[in-house]
Formats: C-alpha cells, sequence, structure tokens
C-alpha cells in the first residue's frame, strides 16, 4: 500500500495516536473547524452531551497532515475508524489538502455528517461555554480538549476568535 496522509483539525493534532514518518502543516479548502458536534462518548455523555470539533462545509482550514508509512497504513485506518467512527457522525472521506510547503496531497480525513442527530450546527458562545464547561465523557473533561485544541491551535500560528470567547467563558 501506498503512503497514506491523514489530515487532524481537532484533539488528532496533539493526540494522534498512530505512528507517522511526517508532519506537517496543512490547508484544507472547502471545510472550517467547528465545534459542531454534540459529544456522546468522548467529552460527554447523551444525558449531558459535550461538544466537539468537526469539519464542516465552507471556508478553509489549517490543521496538520501526517504522512503514515504504506506498511502501517491499514492498522493507522484501523484505528481511526474505531476513534472517530464511534457514533458515525463523521463521514471518513479522502480530500485534497496542500501541504505549507506548496506540496499538494491526499489527505484521509473526517468531517460532520450534518444529517446525524449529534450535529449541533452553529451555536452562540454562550451556549457553547455552557455545554463545554459541563460535561465529562470517556476521554475526561470537555473543557480539557477545549483548552488544549485552542493551544494547539494557536502553536500553528492561528487565532479564533469565537473560540477564544468560548474558552474565557469556562
Amino acid at each position: 500500500m501506498d503512503d497514506l496522509w491523514v489530515f487532524a483539525y481537532g484533539s488528532l493534532i496533539w493526540r494522534p495516536g498512530f505512528e507517522y514518518e511526517e508532519r506537517a502543516k496543512a490547508r484544507l479548502a472547502g471545510f472550517h473547524r467547528s465545534l459542531c458536534i454534540y459529544s456522546h462518548v468522548h467529552r460527554g455523555t447523551p444525558e449531558r452531551p459535550g461538544l466537539v470539533f468537526g469539519l464542516d462545509r465552507g471556508g478553509s482550514c489549517v490543521g496538520m497532515a501526517f504522512r503514515v508509512a504504506g506498511d502501517k497504513a491499514e492498522a493507522t485506518i484501523a484505528y481511526l475508524r474505531e476513534r472517530e467512527l464511534v457514533t458515525s457522525v463523521y463521514l471518513e472521506t479522502t480530500l485534497p489538502v496542500r501541504l505549507l510547503d506548496g506540496r499538494p496531497v491526499r489527505a484521509l480525513a473526517y468531517v460532520v455528517d450534518r444529517g446525524h442527530a449529534q450535529y449541533a450546527g452553529r451555536l452562540s458562545v454562550d451556549t457553547a461555554a455552557f455545554l463545554v464547561g459541563r460535561s465529562h465523557g470517556q476521554s475526561g473533561a470537555n473543557r480539557d480538549y477545549v483548552l488544549s485544541a485552542l493551544a494547539e491551535i494557536g502553536a500553528l500560528g492561528l487565532s479564533d476568535r469565537w473560540l477564544e470567547s468560548v474558552a474565557a467563558r469556562l
């Protein structure tokens, strides 16, 4: 199998959970990072849903692309499916991504299924902060997830005013 590229825009940036040969900043056109998914497993429960990131339509997203060696590609895909497709709120797809050094690659990405019951859409800052502040799931406190994401996004040299406003209310 050929090498596999994986596009990360949320927790995969700082906790990929798989071996990779290369890590590079990358831009995905046509989708943006959004705290638009009710989390019923990793950062919340069905009774007290948290919020996690999805790639939603429109705009663009700078994240991290990971190159996985071909002999580890199948195991990586299996791992990602177990991690990302727990409730089928994400659609697994391969999209064109441009590495910030200019190289075009096709990368595995997980985009939000807008028709899924866990799709939250665009929430107000206050609603998002309320949900994040009270939620905890199998992977820990929702607050920790959001603050870690904001730190990692900042480490990429990016800002997200809406997310910063949510974090300021936590």
